[in-house]
């Protein structure tokens, strides 16, 4: 054999070898890529939840769960709206300028329509869960209790737009989530173009 052939093998089996090891390496990234890929079960819990309030009875809650998170849908009595606006001297951010929520929800009721509350149950101070408590004025909560929102862990209250009262250990208004009218009666929590 000669230099000249021993070369051109040569040659020819680099660049066998590098083409055969470039595609086995591509063939072994692709699964490793796709495993960053998020499962069905979580795009599942990132969905948005649809509601049908329709058939919820005035003062009533209904809760479901959204992103792992409990959210809270009030179905506000004219008694309940009516108790909103008395309120704000004791409350701590009664126009929601320092809490999480839409656009759309920065208003005294902090819904898209006056007649239904949507919060998540997370209180703001340490993540407990507030328990709604729409009772008027019970002994343990005082005589000025319109009702609202009681979190047990260390005492911070809400009112019935989710709204804190002063002097309680959480910082800021319950959070509304992002959410839109589909139809009439049917709510979508997790989505807010539009925000019919």
């Amino acid at each position: 054999m000669t230099d000249k052939t021993d070369l051109s093998r040569r040659h020819f089996l680099v660049a066998a070898t590098v083409t055969a090891g470039g595609a086995g390496m591509v063939a072994a990234a692709v699964p490793f890529v796709a495993s960053f890929r998020p499962s069905a079960r979580a795009q599942a819990l990132g969905a948005p939840v649809e509601v049908d309030v329709g058939k919820m009875e005035p003062g009533a809650l209904v809760k479901v769960e959204w992103r792992g998170r409990v959210i809270m849908i009030v179905r506000r009595t004219e008694f309940m709206l009516g108790k909103l606006a008395e309120l704000e001297e004791q409350l701590a951010d009664p126009a929601s300028s320092a809490s999480l929520q839409p656009g759309y929800a920065v208003n005294p009721h902090r819904s898209i329509r006056p007649e239904f509350l949507v919060v998540e149950g997370v209180c703001t101070h340490l993540g407990c869960a507030p328990m709604p408590r729409f009772d008027v004025a019970p002994a343990d909560l005082g005589a000025d209790w319109a009702g609202g929102f009681f979190c047990a862990c260390h005492g911070s209250k809400f009112d019935l737009a989710g709204r804190v009262y002063r002097g309680v250990p959480a910082p800021t208004n319950l959070s509304v989530p992002p959410h839109r009218y589909v139809a009439e009666n049917v709510l979508l929590i997790g989505s807010d173009m539009g925000a019919s």
